[in-house]
């Protein structure tokens, strides 16, 4: 199988996430038998042609569920503007908000992937460039967080994390899966990474998610996607939230305790009556959204991202 699939042209599939310009989108034929960091390079920069102007499909559909759903006066006024928000800025292309963030590319790679990724980061970070000039974005980036703290106008470097998959005996084996996110500062600023005690268990963790919500949520740009990473270790946890917020809205946790988790997690949110743009109501959260990962026996690491109301991501599918 692996032999025949390199000898295909390469196929662009997107995720139920993504938005019609990337479904119907493709990129050029790499010119040898892996995919290259140019052929990664021009699918980023098909995410980025509409990124930030287009709401994920099941992020409206959600809105406009909690709007049927919300019986507060003040809620009900700001989900309508934030769906009326959303169309708008589809038909007219102008960004969702005006901060368009820092860029995020996960790439996910099947055990059989092959792909050589020599100049990924420098043909990533013209992407970046190129695309956020053209559509005149917010530069948002600084050359040093601490010591040369001026924007170069460029919005680079794309931030940049790569994983390989195990071997799942099918042809994921042989994907190689691309995902783009604009993420704002309101958002990360309100997230965080705790080490908790084993002993926390699940009550644990639903008091640090609403410690957090109760004091940073309406930074946070509520209602928000609240992604939460599980195990792995300090470095990797909070990754593992941040692809929590990839997962479509409509798609729970696949283990059945996680999903169960999610739900008493967003019922405990929604309970606290934060509301949308934070003043009052019973739509703090549209999802929460948990990955998990194994971890050392003595810990329990715990990433919370949140996402505010206008998540902009794009998700496609590569394979040779």
């Amino acid at each position: 199988m692996g032999s025949e699939m390199t000898t295909l042209p390469t196929n662009v599939a997107t995720n139920e996430a993504s938005n019609e310009a990337t479904r119907s989108g493709a990129t050029s034929a790499p010119t040898s038998s892996a995919l290259t960091a140019a052929d990664i390079a021009a699918v980023v920069k098909q995410h980025l042609s509409s990124i930030a102007s287009e709401l994920r499909p099941d992020v409206l559909a959600a809105l406009e569920a909690a709007r049927k759903n919300e019986s507060c006066p003040q809620a009900t006024a700001v989900l309508d503007m934030l769906i009326e928000n959303a169309k708008l800025a589809a038909d007219t292309g102008v960004p969702l908000c005006q901060d368009t963030g820092t860029v995020w590319v996960l790439i996910e790679l099947g055990s059989q992937c092959n792909v050589e990724l020599a100049g990924l980061q420098d043909a990533l970070d013209e992407v970046v460039e190129s695309s956020f000039k053209e559509q005149h974005l917010r530069a948002s980036t600084l050359r040093d967080a601490l010591s040369e703290r001026t924007n170069p106008g460029t919005n680079t470097p794309a931030f940049v994390e790569i994983i390989q998959h195990s071997s799942k005996q099918d042809d994921s084996d042989y994907e190689l899966k691309v995902h783009t996110m604009l993420k704002g500062a309101g958002s990360d600023n309100s997230s965080r990474v705790t080490m908790l005690p084993p002993t926390a268990g699940e009550e644990g963790i639903i008091q640090l998610v609403l410690d957090m919500v109760r004091e940073k949520g309406s930074i946070a740009c509520p209602p928000m996607i609240i992604g939460i990473g599980i195990g792995s270790t300090f470095d990797k946890v909070a990754g593992l939230s941040k692809r929590a917020l990839l997962r479509p809205l409509s798609q729970p946790a696949t283990s059945k305790t996680t999903a169960q988790l999610e739900q008493r997690i967003l019922d405990a949110v929604n309970a606290t009556g934060i509301g949308p743009a934070g003043l009052g109501g019973t739509t703090t959260a549209l999802s929460v959204q948990i990955e998990t990962a194994p971890s050392h026996i003595a810990s329990l690491p715990v990433a919370v991202n949140l996402m505010c109301c206008a998540p902009r991501s794009h998700s496609s599918t590569l394979t040779l």
